[in-house]
């Protein structure tokens, strides 16, 4: 049955397309296509409904391709890798979204018991190579599309794992929650997309929490530029200052909060409150993230959140749900509320409403992901 259409979701700010375009010697004209190009997108997007995917037997068997665009925008172009030709591909970009969409798929799968992107096995589509010196990378609401970067200020967008990871994730939170793309709803869902980014980025790496850099995108910019990656996750508005892409704008309290009509409320400022609590919450808790702070993230993103959640909404569904799952008025509840009061979120103990989590409809499932497969080239 049809739904309202995905907003699209993009890991590059238009604010930081914005001041390229405006401030790059060259004349930012990549940045200025881009920001064009994603404005037509999401018109085009908010404009049409999507067909729920086909459903597909619940095998858990990883389902992959990637395509090359050829430089154009019509989708998805053509096939060059999937699961069911194991052929060797040269292309690096075609490589990495494979490898990085198999690897965000291996993570939800292992931590959280999740099939796919869609909770049911639905199969992870990636196209490459899109438009001429693409400057941005985005979730479309069916599939992965990737630029090339302009070689100058932006290098590869299928070279960061956390970046693919984030854009999946988009997905994860269309098929769960469906939360909304405005104000703090948008900011949370730009939130959630940094948090199982960084995730999958240390789950890759074999990192626990305090060993982590938590920088969204770092690599991405090139040594034209001074900055660290696209946000900081330990420290909003820190990644980057630089005459070209201006300063990084992201709040880390609420006392900082922006208001702006830009970017549907400020959702990549914004998100950065969020993103604070989290890395505090997991780093004080040690350990690997996905194992209890990351567990009460995606409790919350699958089983508590309405499509209009507000910061607060979800402070409240975390600190109540570490309450059940470790104990009300416990150490791991009681550092949550902490990490929340840290950026100006108070969530008193005694206002949770304690009550327990919704038994799953599908219990998770042991998934086998040690089986070799061809190495695939890199270069």
């Amino acid at each position: 049955m049809p739904r309202p259409a995905h907003t699209i979701c993009s890991v590059v700010p238009p604010h930081i397309l914005r001041n390229v375009a405006d401030h790059a010697s060259d004349g930012g004209g990549e940045a200025r296509s881009t920001l064009e190009h994603m404005r037509e997108v999401a018109l085009d997007r908010n404009r049409a409904l999507l067909a729920e995917p086909a459903a597909v037997a619940p095998d858990w068997q990883l389902r992959r391709r990637v395509y090359d665009a050829g430089h154009a925008y019509r989708l998805p172009g053509r096939l060059v890798l999937s699961d069911d030709d194991l052929r060797s591909c040269g292309d690096v970009h075609a490589n990495e979204a494979y490898d990085g969409s198999g690897a965000t798929h291996d993570f939800f799968a292992r931590a959280f018991g999740r099939d796919s992107v869609d909770g049911r096995g639905m199969r992870v589509d990636s196209s490459v190579h899109y438009g001429e010196r693409f400057t941005n990378a985005f979730w479309n609401g069916r599939q992965m599309i990737y630029g090339d970067g302009d070689g100058r200020i932006f290098n590869r967008f299928t070279g960061s794992i956390d970046i693919i990871a984030h854009e999946l994730t988009h997905g994860v939170t269309q098929f769960s929650a469906a939360l909304g793309y405005t104000g703090q709803t948008g900011a949370l869902n730009e939130h959630l997309s940094d948090a199982f980014g960084i995730m999958v980025k240390q789950y890759a790496l074999g990192q626990l929490a305090t060993e982590s850099d938590w920088l969204i995108g770092a690599g991405l910019f090139s040594s034209a530029v001074s900055a660290k990656a696209l946000r900081s996750m330990a420290a909003p508005g820190t990644a980057y200052d630089d005459p070209i892409l201006g300063r990084d704008p992201q709040p880390g309290h609420m006392d900082d909060y922006v208001e702006t009509p830009l970017d549907n409320g400020g959702v990549h400022v914004n998100s950065g409150i969020p993103n604070r609590a989290f890395c505090l919450a997991a780093t004080q808790l040690g350990g690997y993230t996905w194992e209890v702070a990351g567990k009460i993230w995606y409790a919350v993103l699958t089983d508590r959140l309405t499509a209009d959640a507000t910061f607060a909404d979800f402070a409240r569904a975390t600190v109540d749900i570490a309450g059940e799952l470790y104990g009300n008025g416990g150490y791991v509840q009681r550092l949550l509320a902490g990490a929340w009061d840290a950026v100006g979120l108070s969530v008193p103990l005694h206002a949770c409403e304690h009550t327990r989590l919704p038994k799953r409809r599908r219990k998770r499932r042991t998934v086998n992901r040690d089986a070799a497969r061809p190495a695939r080239s890199s270069n």
